[in-house]
């Protein structure tokens, strides 16, 4: 296939779209600050780590998200990996909603960003970088505190949440 032969043929998109969504994965809600200093945040599922040395994680974000221009202008954020039991959160922060963080039970971090109560992790970053990816951005975070709780996770796959199925024993 050519390059860009995809920005001609929206059915393969489409199909390209579908395909990365075979990937099973978990589902994360990255908190912000806005301009104003009030907190919001998006859901993602792009999340991974990048580096252990220094201590790395990256998301991406659609060019023409009106969110993208959070991380332009602002140094930290942090990204809560969600259990099973907050998908309403997933979808709550998916939304163009006036305040995302309406109902939502968290605490500060020390970069003065919001942490959600509950989640199976969290990272606590600031910015290392921004890199153009074709329609995305990549954030870039570094870590620098973070936690994790034993849950279940909530993961996406097929356009869906889903569930992890119980774990198996091998037959003896």
């Amino acid at each position: 296939m050519e390059p860009g032969a995809l920005d001609a043929r929206p059915d393969l998109t489409r199909s390209l779209r579908n395909a990365f969504g075979c990937f099973a994965s978990g589902v994360a809600v990255v908190s912000v600050l806005d301009r104003s200093g009030s907190p919001t945040g998006i859901t993602v599922n792009s999340f991974s780590s990048l580096s252990l040395e220094p201590a790395l994680l990256l998301f991406s974000i659609g060019c023409e998200q009106a969110s993208a221009r959070w991380f332009h202008s602002q140094d930290s954020f942090n990204v809560n990996v969600l259990c099973r039991e907050q998908e309403h959160l997933a979808w709550q922060f998916a939304k163009p909603l006036e305040n995302k963080f309406a109902r939502v039970d968290s605490w500060r971090a020390r970069n003065g960003v919001p942490v959600i109560d509950g989640a199976m992790a969290f990272f606590v970053c600031r910015k290392y970088g921004i890199v153009e990816g074709g329609d995305h951005q990549i954030v870039i975070g570094e870590i620098l505190d973070f936690g994790t709780r034993d849950a279940e996770p909530l993961v996406y796959l097929k356009g869906r949440m889903r569930e992890i199925a119980a774990e198996r024993r091998p037959a003896v």
